[in-house]
Order: structure tokens, then sequence, then C-alpha cells
């Protein structure tokens, strides 16, 4: 494994999280950009969409109509990472047939537009996406297999491009594997540090940690196994529109275990009794497109808990966020839970 990026920045560190006048200054990002680099009218508006790993504004132009202007956080990516996520969703559009938001380059040209804070004490990257239509899926149980369904065959379809693609020289993504996840340096903090884990519930995530990790080692990375991946497959991030399907958020994406993707799709509910299920539809969706191994099938909650106990550690680290605090101590609680499942039968 040798393509890691550089500039993840301080280890669970999110300053949108900060407080104060954090988004002021990211609102006056959005509209400097716009300004400076896009050929807008000048009655354009912004609306803030929503924040989670970077702010996202809906663009109102009044003749060109609607885009989508990512502001990045501070630290998460350099821009040559921004770049290769924009070129492996430029191919996966072009070659696998997964419909992902075009991107609108500035008048000169840029696909990432580099915007200075007011006062320059600190530089934020931009991005601006075509406007996609469509809702999240959800509805009825059956109607949200089917959308699981259909998420398992477009996930199956984006592995095989990954694993066949010529990325470009200068191509880098920072890496899913253990390490970033539960290493020395989290990518997104410590789930120690998570919001109500006390002395019982550090017992309980301590011996799943150790159990992940002795498995993930087995599993191994071989080429089959590990890649590129979306790493954020989660409803939230595929838009239907006319029974088509889209998939944006290509923010996470990096390299890490295929399986990963599956583990993202299940993200802040993998305590559902419903999840069973929804795997069931994941896998046949998958197989409509590419295949699993038996050993691949066997570890498949080994990647639901992975991902549990880093969105425990993101929830502590992002208490900013809208979701991370509707969620508190109670998703804490339900990961030991689950956690005491998973060691049961692991």
């Amino acid at each position: 494994m040798t393509e890691h990026g550089s500039g993840s920045g301080p280890a669970g560190g999110h300053d949108l999280s900060a407080g104060g006048d954090v988004m002021d200054r990211v609102t006056w990002c959005a509209r400097e950009a716009l300004r400076a680099a896009h050929s807008c009218h000048p009655a354009t508006t912004i609306e803030l969409l929503n924040v989670s790993e970077n702010a996202t504004f809906l663009v109102k132009d009044p003749e060109a109509g609607p885009s989508v202007l990512r502001v990045h956080r501070l630290g998460y990516h350099t821009e040559d990472e921004i770049a290769s996520e924009l070129a492996w969703m430029d191919a996966l559009r072009a070659e696998a047939g997964v419909r992902t938001p075009r991107v609108l380059p500035a008048a000169d040209g840029r696909r990432v537009v580099t915007v200075a804070e007011r006062g320059g004490a600190a530089a934020r990257h931009c991005v601006r996406f075509e406007f996609l239509p469509g809702t999240e899926p959800g509805g009825e149980p059956d109607l949200t297999k089917s959308h699981f369904a259909e998420l398992g065959e477009i996930t199956a379809r984006m592995h095989e491009h990954s694993r066949h693609w010529r990325r470009p020289a200068w191509f880098t993504r920072f890496h899913w594997d253990y390490p970033a996840a539960f290493g020395h340096a989290p990518r997104w903090g410590r789930w120690q540090d998570g919001i109500g884990v006390g002395t019982s519930e550090r017992e309980v995530l301590a011996r799943l940690d150790d159990m992940l990790r002795t498995r993930l080692q087995a599993f191994g990375t071989g080429p089959a196994r590990y890649g590129l991946v979306h790493a954020d497959t989660r409803l939230a991030n595929l838009l239907v529109h006319e029974g088509a399907v889209s998939v944006i958020d290509f923010d996470d994406s990096g390299f890490s275990w295929y399986l990963y993707d599956l583990g993202t799709s299940m993200s802040f509910f993998e305590h559902s009794p419903e999840v069973p299920g929804l795997v069931d539809s994941w896998l046949e969706g998958y197989r409509r497109a590419g295949e699993l191994s038996g050993e691949d099938q066997a570890e498949i909650w080994t990647f639901i808990m992975f991902r549990r106990l880093l969105l425990l550690a993101w929830i502590g680290s992002h208490q900013g966020v809208d979701i991370a605090a509707e969620l508190g101590a109670g998703y804490t609680q339900g990961t030991c839970d689950l956690a005491e499942s998973y060691l049961s039968t692991h």
C-alpha cells in the first residue's frame, strides 16, 4: 500500500466543529470563490445545505440554474487529493456507468479553487458541482430493500472499475486501514474520546478493537480485497430521480477493503433489526455485477463493526455537526451492545 496521501491534518481535528465565527468565515469563502473564480449572475445567492466533514452550499443562479459548492474543512485534503477524487468521479461516470455529479470549473479552468479566509489566516479549497435532482432513498421497508439491492450493484460496478482503472501518476488518496482508523494518530480521533465512553464502555470497546485488529490482519490487503473505494456509501449519499440513482460525496474516497463500503452503507443504524435483511439485499445486488467469496462474507460484521467504532470516534470529534449531537452517548451504549454480540460470535 503505497498510495498514502498527505495533508490529513491533526488527528481528529475538525475546525467546522470549533464554534465561534467559523461558519461566517466559511460562508465568506464560499461567496468569494464564486465571485472571484466563477461567472455568476449578480443576483446569485447561496444557502447552507449541511455541515459534515465539509460545508456544502446550494448556489442559486437566476441564469445558470442551481449548483452545489463544497467548501473544505482545513487540513483534511491537499489540492492533489481533491483533484484525485474528482478524476475518479469523472472516470466512473465515463467508464462504469455510475452517475456522479460533474465538476463545474472556474472561468479560468480550475476545478479546485483555493480562497484565503478574510484576513488571510487560512485558505480553503472549494469545488463547484452540477446540481443533480433527486431525493435520498427511504420509505417502506420493501422500498428500502430495493434501494439497498441497487446500491449493492452500483458498489460492485465501482469496485470492478477500481480494480482495473489505470490511475493517473499523480493520483493520491488516503487509506482507511486499521492504523488510519484506530492507530496512534486516528483520522477521526480516538474512540476512547467518544461521548459517554466511561470505564465499563472502554473495557468492552477495547476488546472489540483488539478483535478487529486481529481479524483484519488475518483477512489481509490483497488486491482482490483491498483497493480504491467510495468509503461513505450511506443512503444519504444517493439521489433517486425518476428511477435513476446518482452517487455523490466522494470526499472520503480512498484505499480500503472493498467490504468497508458495505459497512458504511449501514452507518448510524447498525443496531437496527432490519440490518440483516438489508445486508442480504445489498449482497443480492452486488452479485449482479461482482463476486464475493465465502471468506469475504464471513467478515461482513467485522466491517460493520469497524465502521461503527470509527463513527463513535467521529461523533466525539465532530460534536458541532447536527447528527453527532443527536446521537451522542446513546450511540456509544448501542455500540457496546453490538460489540458484546459480535464478540460472542467472532
